[in-house]
């Protein structure tokens, strides 16, 4: 019963459907929460976190992961597969809390702990810890830093699948960030192209984030008008799937801010 009620809510989450799937993993977590050492309880947890960063209570998603991570140490191990996703998760939610050093030091961490491990998973985890560190480094302008290591993930990592989507919108925004608009809009229609080809649940995580790199490197190219309508776009996306107080929403609408002060 406690898998079937976690497998749900994971399904609500990939649905977009954060607010129900956080109410169904918390459910579990409670009905769970007297068995001592029960792995599904700290599992719904970490995926209610998940949901309450989704819909921007990235503070009150630290505080559940910080509760979570020795509970997982115990239960799962160190550095058991389950553990550094868990730690992976957190650190990217220290970088919405704009908490960019320790993020960048976590996923450093991780990535070197998953690369120890064998497996698919391990190597997954190792993706999405290098990618947390190409958005920590971005976020404290250090664009050829992060473009490096874009590069070089997307150089071992050939698969068409959601980490190629986002190491490619890393990779565009450090090029925005270092003013290469034509290379980063290249980039950022490469994303686009693929994100056309995956599952739409697969991509749902990154609604709006395609036309923040586009309308970005578009504005830098002058072509405003074009860059307010793909802002908006943005925007209305993140409000749709993640609500106003989402980090993306905030973003998409300081780009329209700015491209209307022009």
């Amino acid at each position: 019963m406690a898998r079937s009620s976690l497998a749900h809510a994971v399904v609500l989450y990939k649905a977009g459907r954060y607010a129900e799937a956080e109410a169904e993993a918390r459910a579990v977590a409670a009905d769970r929460s007297r068995l001592r050492d029960d792995p599904h309880a700290p599992l719904a947890l970490s995926i209610a976190a998940a949901a309450t960063g989704a819909q921007g209570r990235n503070a009150e998603a630290l505080a559940t992961h910080d509760a979570l991570l020795p509970v997982f140490g115990r239960i799962f191990g160190a550095e058991h597969p389950q553990t550094l996703k868990l730690r992976s998760d957190r650190a990217q939610t220290l970088s919405m809390l704009g908490r960019h050093t320790e993020c960048e030091t976590e996923c450093a961490a991780v990535a070197r702990a998953a690369a120890r491990g064998t497996g698919p998973e391990m190597a997954l985890i190792a993706v999405a810890a290098r990618n947390g560190l190409v958005y920590a480094l971005t976020a404290q302008g250090r664009h050829p830093q992060a473009e490096a290591l874009a590069r070089e993930t997307l150089a071992a990592h050939r698969v068409p699948d959601r980490f190629t989507l986002v190491l490619r919108l890393g990779l565009a925004r450090s090029l925005n960030g270092q003013a290469r608009y034509e290379e980063a809009l290249a980039e950022a229609e490469r994303a686009d192209e693929l994100r056309r080809s995956l599952p739409e649940e697969e991509c749902r995580p990154e609604a709006g984030a395609v036309e923040l790199a586009l309308a970005t490197a578009i504005l830098g190219l002058g072509r405003h008008a074009e860059a307010r309508t793909l802002a908006a776009t943005a925007h209305h996306a993140c409000l749709a799937v993640f609500g106003e107080d989402h980090r993306r929403t905030t973003e998409a609408s300081a780009l329209l801010d700015r491209i209307d002060g022009m």
